[in-house]
């Protein structure tokens, strides 16, 4: 079976940046993702289409179909007081927007009550290379078309 819209993939990957190991997947605990629901990003989507359970392939993804390009102006300053516990420069925290959606950003200094922060994704700007091995393909379930995304086996529950 082909990897095409509507599929379930499962697969191994492993995620290097200039030669350094970002992310990669569990032994047994394989990325599981509805393919043709940007549930991955774009560009390692579009090299998997087509590809058959046993494929193996290395994939480069570019910043414009990864996590973009870095935007320099999407940084701020934020006071000291916003945040309850000790402030940790290079890690994530998360802020809630005003329409109450997550925003993930990283601290990139603190000076006195002053922070610095970044709203660019970790990712962003960054050549991304791709060891992927697809282990299975098949037909989604109409609840997981109806999620649009994936479930693992066994239970899955929406509270």
């Amino acid at each position: 079976m082909n990897i095409t819209q509507d599929k379930v993939v499962e697969l191994d990957y492993k995620l290097t940046v200039d030669g350094e190991v970002i992310d990669q997947s569990e032994p047994g605990e394989p990325l599981t993702y509805l393919h043709g629901h940007s549930n991955i990003i774009p560009g390692l989507e579009k090299a998997l289409e087509g590809k058959t359970a046993g494929d193996v392939l290395q994939v480069t993804v570019q910043p414009e179909e990864g996590y973009g390009e870095r935007d320099e102006d999407n940084t701020d300053e934020l006071d000291r007081a916003d945040f309850d516990d000790d402030i940790e420069v290079g890690a994530t925290y998360y802020a809630q927007s005003e329409d109450g959606s997550v925003i993930p950003f990283t601290v990139l200094t603190v000076d006195g009550e002053k922070v610095t922060v970044d709203f660019n994704p970790p990712l962003a700007g960054m050549t991304l290379n791709f060891d992927v091995k697809v282990l299975t393909v098949r037909d989604a379930t109409s609840e997981e078309l109806d999620h649009g995304h994936a479930h693992a086996a066994g239970a899955h529950d929406h509270e």
